[in-house]
């Protein structure tokens, strides 16, 4: 008989609300080939530039994030709420949240970085 993955559900509210810097928190599904998150950004608050192996889908659900693509030098993109931003793999990228957001970035495989800790990206100053 063929065995079957287990099948779960999660409530966004029962997940841990991990603070990452001052005006980023986050929350996180992880599964064995993917991860989803909500990462709560308040106005003004910056991802810094960064790459990872990563593929990357950003589903703005509130509010609003400037992307710069490839570096701190390229054109900005918006990206509001309703849309979505797609980051291939390895592609430099940093965001600065223009009015208190929420998105959910989808990311596969899933962040080890984020589980583990050692997003050292975000701390640098």
């Amino acid at each position: 008989m063929e065995e079957r993955a287990s099948v779960r559900t999660f409530r966004w509210e029962e997940m841990e609300r991990e603070h990452v810097t001052e005006g980023i928190e986050r929350r996180i599904i992880n599964g064995d080939r993917m991860m989803l998150t909500h990462v709560y950004l308040k106005r003004g608050a910056v991802v810094p530039l960064h790459s990872h192996h990563n593929e990357q889908f950003t589903y703005i659900l509130e509010g609003a994030l400037r992307f710069w693509i490839g570096g701190e030098e390229a054109e900005p993109i918006d990206v509001r709420a309703g849309e979505v931003l797609h980051i291939p793999s390895n592609v430099p990228h940093k965001a600065e949240a223009l009015e208190d957001t929420l998105d959910v970035d989808v990311f596969d495989p899933p962040r080890q970085d984020w589980l583990d800790k050692t997003d050292d990206y975000f701390r640098r100053k």
